[in-house]
């Protein structure tokens, strides 16, 4: 048995990340895990058997964001979050934490000798502000006020003391890992995890793709840290344009579909917007094309591939595949490799369908349940090492 006190600053069960974290506690739950989860919202109601504490609302009541801002309201749910577990630390046996809601947590449970662990939805914040900067400038755009991406001194101040801080740094990808490391970490600090999704249809339902042309799915908020702009360039460089579909499913952020205007209207491109039913449109796709610049380990990757896409993803995407074992990936801004990548497929069918199969033979391993699983034997891990140094 492994007890988790489970620390969330955000909206627990809500959207994205939020999302992952509710899914990860009911995983740990059925894993075999105990979990007190201490979210400063509880937005979806959890299964029985999982303890729930809430720092920013109570009952109908909550204490909105806005009113004092995203890292504002992370240190009120810090502060709150290192109270409790300061009564209750002899009940656990690791602390999970997220950034910008965990400096003053982690500092109780070191105090109390109980591992911590800090979860790393995305790379580096330093690393990621200077590389979608960059990127920013080449394409002639401004980041949205708000955006997660854009330079915030306070924020990534706050964050760097986190990941100093604590023990363990939970890493989704090899990619997250290693900005770290590039950054002076040491690789032992790093311990992985991985995100899932929730199967609707077995392997044996999939639907047969088509086979007239390759229908290819871009399906992220359209912002330059997702590369939209090196995947035009690629279809519209490659074969696959002549007679496939490039399907977008997102919405654009200011300035930027106005910059990909003439691509943009090649008539091989529609733009879908924003869509909730993404496992039906996958459904209908050859491929889901994944150019990031910058990523943890996109969720929509884990569902494309449970939907039978194929992954043409780059190496920042964090996402669990292998090159030409049952994906094809490329270094991240590679407009050629990529170009080649759509034609290959574009020219070989039993390429597609060889590498499709590949790629559905071990999704299982990419579940909520599988993903709830590892994370538990990482807990295990991490209180094991911990214990012996102790000693």
């Amino acid at each position: 048995m492994i007890r988790v006190f489970y620390s969330f600053p955000h909206k627990i069960g809500a959207g994205g990340v939020c999302y992952a974290a509710w899914e990860h506690v009911e995983a740990l739950r059925k894993a075999g895990a105990e979990v007190t989860v201490c979210a400063g919202v509880i937005h979806k109601k959890f299964s029985d058997g999982i303890h729930v504490k809430s720092t920013l609302s109570h009952g109908r009541f909550r204490i909105p964001y806005r009113l004092f801002g995203r890292l504002c309201s992370c240190k009120i749910h810090d502060w709150l979050a290192a109270q409790w577990l300061r009564k209750k630390g002899k009940n656990f046996d690791i602390v999970h934490c997220f950034a910008l809601g965990s400096l003053q947590t982690m500092r109780v449970a070191k105090e109390l000798g109980i591992p911590t662990v800090l979860e790393r939805c995305n790379a580096h914040t330093r690393y990621a502000y200077e590389v979608v900067r960059n990127e920013c400038e080449e394409l002639g755009l401004k980041m949205p006020r708000g955006s997660s991406h854009k330079f915030n001194a306070a924020q990534l101040k706050r964050e760097e003391i986190e990941y100093q801080v604590a023990d363990y740094l939970f890493c989704p990808s090899e990619f997250v890992a290693q900005t770290f490391i590039d950054q002076g970490f040491v690789p032992d600090k790093m311990e992985r995890f991985q995100y899932g999704y929730k199967p609707s249809l077995s392997s044996r339902q999939i639907k047969a793709k088509r086979s007239d042309g390759l229908t290819v799915l871009f399906a992220a908020a359209c912002t330059p840290r997702k590369g939209l702009h090196y995947a035009l360039d690629a279809w519209l460089s490659s074969t696959a344009c002549k007679t496939g579909k490039f399907l977008i499913a997102g919405e654009f952020i200011p300035g930027y579909a106005e910059c990909l205007a003439e691509k943009l209207s090649h008539p091989s491109v529609s733009r879908l917007g924003f869509r909730r039913d993404l496992s039906d449109v996958m459904q209908n796709c050859d491929v889901l094309i994944l150019p990031s610049i910058e990523e943890g380990s996109a969720l929509v990757s884990y569902d494309a591939r449970g939907a039978g896409c194929l992954l043409l993803a780059s190496e920042s995407s964090g996402a669990i595949c292998e090159h030409d074992v049952n994906a094809l990936v490329h270094r991240a801004g590679d407009v050629q490799a990529l170009s080649e990548h759509l034609s290959r497929l574009d020219g070989n069918r039993g390429l597609l369908n060889k590498l499709r199969n590949r790629s559905n033979e071990t999704i299982d391993e990419l579940t909520w349940h599988a993903a709830g699983r590892k994370m538990f034997e990482s807990y295990k891990r991490m209180v094991a090492r911990h214990h012996s140094l102790a000693n």
